[in-house]
């Protein structure tokens, strides 16, 4: 479970009775396509022919810019977890994140999600011996992605969630 069980009414938006912006939510949503984005190969690797969760990260891209609709974007982020069902290891954390960075159009929340997977896809793609340390390259090389208008915010959560995210963000 990556989402607490109380909503941080910072990711809440401000029409739904929170604190976010629109423009912030559509910056946690393209940080959260790019964390996907970046170990996406991992699962193109060994379903090259499957483009549910390239779609998602998409969807989650167009939703952004008006070209999506929020329940296609988190439609599409339910189908690439669907991708990820009968994998194990690093395929299936890399799908995970894409399904969650599609959810982010629903629930902002879900940033954390994909950046998490992603971490827990480098993780299990890393040779024997080598997990932790990769976990900590994507973890940082995600940090350097961060916009400056959503950062002290998504380090504020990564450091609230990290207990629910596997420990991910001890970078």
């Amino acid at each position: 479970m990556i989402l607490p069980k109380v909503r941080d009414p910072r990711f809440v938006t401000i029409r739904r009775g929170g604190t976010l912006t629109d423009s912030d939510h559509h910056l946690l949503a393209l940080w959260a396509a790019s964390c996907a984005e970046h170990v996406l190969p991992l699962f193109e690797a060994v379903r090259p022919q499957d483009p549910r969760p390239l779609q998602a990260i998409e969807q989650a891209r167009a939703w952004v810019r008006g070209g999506a609709t929020m329940m296609q974007a988190r439609a599409a982020g339910g189908h690439a977890m669907g991708a990820a069902r009968h994998l194990r290891g690093a395929p299936r954390h890399a799908a995970y994140a894409a399904g969650q960075a599609g959810a982010v159009a629903h629930v902002a929340a879900h940033e954390l999600g994909a950046a998490a997977y992603a971490i827990k896809a480098a993780r299990a793609a890393a040779p024997a011996g080598q997990g932790e340390s990769a976990g900590r390259l994507e973890c940082h090389w995600q940090r350097d992605q961060l916009p400056g208008g959503i950062r002290e915010l998504v380090l504020d959560d990564q450091r609230l969630r990290n207990d629910l995210c596997w420990s991910a963000f001890d970078c």
